[in-house]
């Protein structure tokens, strides 16, 4: 069976995107003052900001992109598997995991319930 990649939403990953695109903007920015010489404290006051940018682009990408795909492929995981499609444990069991999941888990558990979805794509294929 082929590994199947899913893309996340183009809407969910849309600010994700704009946000990076500013910060290789800033970037750009502080290798054109180290190429002039600027100030120290300007190019660390930039870099600081350029940190602080990734962290919350990060926190953005796991808290909302990462979150929301994940509860779109649990409801699309319940609503094509109607109790017999071999994985209905697992997809229960991440259904009622999911108010409790860990930043540090969401992309394992993407994995997972995308995983969950091929199979049950698979099935519904040879049916």
């Amino acid at each position: 069976m082929k590994k199947e990649i899913q893309k996340l939403p183009s809407d969910l990953v849309l600010d994700i995107k704009t946000r990076l695109k500013t910060i290789s903007g800033q970037i750009n920015g502080v290798i054109k003052m180290l190429d002039e010489g600027k100030d120290p404290e300007q190019i660390n006051i930039q870099f600081k900001s350029i940190d602080k940018a990734m962290q919350k682009a990060h926190y953005l990408l796991l808290d909302e992109v990462y979150r929301k795909a994940l509860a779109i492929g649990i409801v699309n995981a319940v609503d094509s598997c109607p109790g017999n499609c071999g994985n209905q444990e697992k997809i229960e069991f991440l259904k009622n995991d999911f108010p409790n999941l860990e930043l540090s888990q969401l992309t394992q558990k993407l994995k997972e319930i995308q995983t969950i979805e091929n199979r049950i794509n698979d099935l519904n294929k040879k049916k």
